[in-house]
């Protein structure tokens, strides 16, 4: 498995129109590493190509309580390789070390079970379903949440 670097956030066309110069004001702004949320290109060496795209967003519950969402895109001809699992157990390691969160957390579409098998495969279990929780491409969508504790063994 290779690197991570930094790179801008993927368009998400089923959310609607966005401000397509925010990407750019973002990156000169702090280069998507930001203490709070920000996005990393998952590359592959040899041939130092990028596969796809990790991002991290700090949430609250409990007032008190910080968590981090995990989220991964990869391009379609790197899919099913074992990059993705890697990439998202990387990226729990990392956030465990170096900031005080108990709880890394992921969701899904039920009908994306490549990603459910990635999740579990880096270490994260189920937790339930979000029913009707997004709307995308003119319907709501129910979710599925995956989470990952400080304690949870980590798979590398």
């Amino acid at each position: 498995m290779g690197g991570l670097i930094v790179q801008v956030e993927p368009p998400d066309v089923a959310a609607g129109f966005r401000d397509a110069a925010a990407p750019a004001r973002r990156f000169a702004e702090d280069g998507y590493l930001g203490e709070q949320v920000g996005g990393l290109i998952v590359q592959v060496e040899p041939p130092d190509v990028a596969a796809g795209f990790l991002s991290y967003r700090q949430g609250q519950y409990g007032g008190r309580a910080p968590y981090w969402e995990i989220g991964i895109v990869l391009l379609p001809e790197w899919r099913g390789r074992g990059l993705g699992w890697r990439a998202q157990a990387l990226l729990c390691d990392y956030l465990f070390s170096h900031t005080p969160a108990q709880r890394i957390q992921a969701g899904t579409h039920a009908e994306n079970g490549a990603e459910q098998r990635s999740l579990e495969r880096a270490g994260f279990q189920l937790e339930g379903v979000l029913r009707a929780c997004e709307f995308r491409a003119g319907a709501w969508r129910d979710g599925w949440l995956y989470s990952r504790l400080r304690d949870d063994p980590s798979p590398l």
